[in-house]
Formats: structure tokens, sequence, C-alpha cells
């Protein structure tokens, strides 16, 4: 069983469509949500959660729907949003006995280990603390449950570099057991090059890229090159590049190689890359 599957996922606003999202995340993985901001990654990550309905498409975790058991679906699900989404006014003291009601699952000990931890003091209210405390107080709430997938909705973008290594470190422990998993959308491609074990692209709502991050990085190369290198050959085999005065620089497909010249010089290129040059191919690259 799946820890996670879209089928046919769509929401139309106006000006706006997302459509046709499939994805599978298998247990014991992670996977990277990732694209522009408007690209879609928020309204997915609501459609899983039911805050909002999907106009077509389905969505199971660990194969229940959401109208089948509203209160297990819910309780499978932890999410972090980039906002602190608990009430300014609550203290950590309060928060640790809503908690406690709220959820069933929710080890109290285990919470405040982590506040100790982290410095999160119990007499201070949520309005005192700073971006980054606050995120660590979602983390603390929700690796505190019992949960079998966590939503992360570029949830370590306030976090120092320490504490979000720490974090990642963390992400990986919890899906250590085989049994649970991560959907991680972020715009910092270092941290799923770390951890993550897919990568799902998505641009103006569209699938663009989906595989897993190895398969993604072994099938492309980075090329560069002087002007005179910049032959209409190559320009037509590369996805999207960056053409200046001194020289280009853009991203082919490793089938692709058989058509370039060896004297050009040939990279192994980061994720940031491959999402950078699909984008510049779409939008109109950079000349």
């Amino acid at each position: 069983m799946d820890a996670l599957r879209i089928k046919n996922l769509k929401k139309e606003y106006k000006g706006f469509c997302l459509k046709n999202i499939n994805l599978t995340l298998p247990k014991g993985y992670i996977l990277g949500y990732i694209g522009q901001n408007g690209a879609g990654k928020t309204t997915t990550l609501k459609l899983i959660m039911e805050e909002i309905k999907c106009d077509a498409g389905e969505v199971t975790v660990f194969g229940n729907k959401y109208n089948d058991d509203e209160i297990k679906f819910k309780n499978n699900i932890g999410y972090i949003a980039d906002e602190c989404y608990f009430p300014n006014s609550l203290t950590l003291k309060d928060l640790t006995k809503s908690l406690k009601e709220f959820y069933s699952s929710f080890d109290e000990h285990k919470f405040e280990s982590y506040l100790e931890k982290w410095g999160l003091l119990k007499c201070k209210s949520v309005k005192e603390l700073s971006k980054g405390m606050k995120t660590k107080l979602m983390f603390a709430s929700v690796f505190s449950r019992d949960t079998k997938l966590l939503l992360l909705d570029e949830a370590t973008s306030a976090l120092d570099p320490v504490i979000r290594d720490e974090i990642l470190q963390l992400l990986q422990e919890y899906i250590s057991d085989g049994e649970k998993s991560v959907l991680f959308s972020t715009h910092i491609m270092s941290d799923l090059e770390k951890i993550a074990d897919y990568i799902y692209f998505i641009d103006k709502g569209e699938t663009i890229l989906n595989d897993t991050k190895d398969n993604i990085l072994e099938n492309y190369l980075l090329l560069k090159g002087g002007n005179s290198d910049f032959t209409t050959t190559v320009k037509d085999k590369l996805i999207g590049y960056k053409n200046s005065s001194v020289g280009f620089e853009g991203l082919i497909r490793l089938n692709d190689k058989k058509y370039i010249d060896n004297g050009l010089l040939i990279e192994t290129p980061s994720i940031d890359d491959i999402i950078i040059y699909h984008i510049n191919g779409l939008r109109g690259n950079i000349e």
C-alpha cells in the first residue's frame, strides 16, 4: 500500500488551473514537490488535506479516502506550513494541553523534550516567538504525534542552516521504519539533494518531471562552451540555456550527448540547474 496516491487531480480558479496531477509516494520515502511560486504546490497540499475541494480526481492516504473516515485520514497526516498556524495568544504551556486533548497519539513528554532541546520556553506565547522558533514549534508538535505522512510546505525556509540540517536528519529518521513518508515542498534544492528519493516538478499547474531523484540527475547534462560552439545543432538540443557575450551554458538530455561536439565542457547538473533550465525553456531562454 502506498503512503499517498493522487490520481488525475484538478482544481481550476480564474486564471489558473492545476490539472492532471498523478503522483504515487510509496511508504518509507521522501518526495520533493517543487515549482515556482504560483505553480500549484500549496493548492495540491490543501487538496490532499481537504482544505479545499477538487474539481476532479481523487486522493488516498494509506488506502483511505477523506470521505471514508475523516478522523483516521487526518490523524495519519502531519502538516507544517511556511506560516505558523497556532493561535498567537496561546502560551506554549496552553498549547501543550490543547494538543494533548486534540490528538490521542500526542506524546506530551516527547513534545516537551523538543521544546527544551530547541530553547522554546513554555511560559512564552506564540506571538513572542520568531519565525524560525514558530517553525520549530510546528515541527515539535508533528514529531510528537503518531503520524504516517508529513506534508511540508516551505517548512524549512525560515530555519538557520544548523537547525535545518538537524530537521533533515529527523525527517530521515522519521521514514527509517519503512512505514512513514514525507512530501516536501521547498525552494531549497540543496535540501532535496540530501534527502529526497523522488522529485515531482510542476509549472503553471502542470507536471514537468516526475521520477526518482537519481534518474533525473543521471539523465541530464550541463553543457558549456564559447559563442563559436553555439551552433544551430547544439541550440536545438538544449532544453534551456543562457547565452552571453563570452559563451553559453545549457541543459541537454543524456541521450542527446551523441549530437554534441566532444570539445565542449560537460558537467553533472544539480537539481537547481535542471529546474532552472526547464523553466527557461518554457518561458524563453536568456540571451
